[in-house]
């Protein structure tokens, strides 16, 4: 072998080997969230969807945890470096006694661009963090983290987890909750080659998974596998675990996951012991096609598609679904406005009400649903700079009569990027309320990073920061 072509080697083989996952446990000097964009249109709007998506997507859950033993909220996202190429899995923390942020850790270097690999958190009874590295199909491994010590973001360690006697190292759209009785249980989506109308697909499967101690995992079991698979998001009330869930139909060859359609909702009250449709009555599972016991709406016969944005529950522990239908998965003012609705269980039935209508498929917003009874989604429905892209300028929305009627308050407003995917905490204090991202919907942009409290006060966090703990920058209040 001559010298150059020993060179080239050298050279693919480094290459090669900085593209793969790397544990960095170190702090970053500041708060910078990834931009991401997928499905190139080739028109005006650039992307199917795109823009600063460090808290994307509806499908993972929680990004951010209060922890009233320390008086603090610790949060993670999908950060980046200076070349803003590569998604780094960062957290950081909130102290509501000094009202400083401090420096974030990235945990590690995902080695990909592609923000569907956004980290989720959760704090275990002792006080640990726990960091769940999930990914976007089974190409890329999946990692779970711990910090070194309990409520401290300063190091972290490497878990190995177990499905059994395997490793368990992939799993995709993870939503995870903790119940110090029971330890872990996941809402996740497993890929499986099937054969289809028009050939073979690997389809997403929606499943869960338990887990006492974060290391010794259970089974995976299945809660739905329709046609071309699902997305599921979920929210819990004590003791109480929903999940809400739209299905991909098989309707034509290359029609895909651009379809999405109907709504459907399961819940756990045993911690996954077993699953009932909203009646209480018990399922067979998975669902297969055609099984209509845990359907909320058939939008397939209005031939609507269907994008699940939350879930949470009433007083009395009844599921509310946040979600919006469109008329096709394309960006732009052709497929008309999306329609956001909420549906609410009660007296029996489904009550289904319009919250607003916005102009794009991923407009994500949260619900939260407080002890006084008082509903708010926090939600990009304002068009922001870039418009019909993916975000737009935040919004307080709140009613006091359980979704019938709606009042306003806007949180941003001139803004250079729109704004996306604010996320609601667990055990939210009323100081970090949710949670987001900015950027450019249409091109590669900075994106920063923001937070509002109860009362709409909105807080930009340091790009730079010089030192440990530092004041997050108070933004301007919208004129009204």
């Amino acid at each position: 072998m001559n010298r150059i072509s020993l060179l080239m080697l050298l050279l693919a083989a480094t290459s090669l080997k900085a593209q793969e996952p790397r544990f960095i446990n170190q702090p970053d000097n500041g708060y910078r969230g990834i931009w991401y964009s997928i499905g190139a249109t080739g028109n005006e709007y650039a992307y199917k969807y795109g823009g600063g998506l460090a808290t994307y997507p509806s499908n993972h859950y929680p990004f951010s945890v209060y922890a009233a033993k320390v008086n603090k909220t610790f949060f993670c996202y999908g950060g980046t470096d200076s070349t803003g190429k590569t998604l780094l899995h960062e957290v950081g923390c909130f102290d509501h006694r000094t009202g400083m942020v401090s420096r974030p850790t990235i945990v590690m270097d995902k080695a990909t661009g592609d923000a569907h690999d956004n980290p989720v958190i959760q704090i275990d009874k002792n006080g640990y963090i726990w960091l769940f590295s999930t990914s976007h199909g089974v190409e890329r491994p999946s990692f779970i983290y711990r910090s070194s010590k309990p409520y401290d973001i300063g190091s972290f360690d490497k878990i190995k987890a177990f499905k059994g006697d395997v490793p368990m190292d992939n799993f995709s759209y993870l939503q995870m909750y903790y119940d110090p009785a029971h330890g872990f249980l996941g809402l996740f989506t497993h890929y499986e080659m099937q054969q289809l109308k028009y050939g073979k697909k690997n389809c997403r499967v929606i499943s869960w998974m338990t887990s006492t101690d974060g290391i010794h995992w259970s089974p995976w079991k299945d809660l739905a596998n329709m046609e071309e698979g699902h997305y599921q998001t979920s929210g819990q009330k004590g003791g109480r675990i929903g999940t809400a869930f739209n299905h991909h139909p098989n309707v034509q060859k290359g029609a895909g996951l651009d379809y999405r359609t109907n709504l459907y909702y399961l819940r756990t009250d045993n911690f996954g012991g077993s699953w009932t449709n909203v009646n209480g009555a018990p399922l067979s599972l998975p669902l297969r096609t055609g099984d209509t016991s845990a359907l909320v709406k058939n939008y397939a016969a209005e031939g609507l598609n269907v994008y699940i944005n939350d879930l949470n529950f009433d007083r009395s522990g009844n599921p509310v679904i946040l979600y919006e239908t469109s008329k096709g998965p394309e960006p732009g003012p052709e497929q008309g406005m999306r329609q956001w609705y909420t549906a609410h269980w009660k007296s029996g039935h489904w009550q289904i009400r319009p919250l607003t209508a916005t102009d794009h498929n991923y407009d994500m917003g949260s619900l939260m649903i407080e002890k006084s009874g008082i509903w708010r989604v926090v939600a990009p429905t304002t068009n922001g700079p870039q418009a019909y892209n993916t975000g737009g300028e935040i919004v307080m929305w709140e009613s006091r009569d359980e979704g019938n009627t709606w009042s306003a308050k806007p949180l941003t407003a001139n803004s250079q990027y729109n704004h996306s995917y604010p996320r609601r905490a667990v055990n939210a204090h009323p100081g970090f309320y949710a949670f987001w991202a900015d950027g450019d919907g249409r091109k590669p942009s900075v994106s920063h990073l923001y937070f509002t409290d109860d009362k709409g006060n909105v807080y930009r966090l340091p790009e730079r920061m010089k030192e440990l703990y530092e004041k997050p920058e108070l933004m301007p209040k919208p004129k009204r």
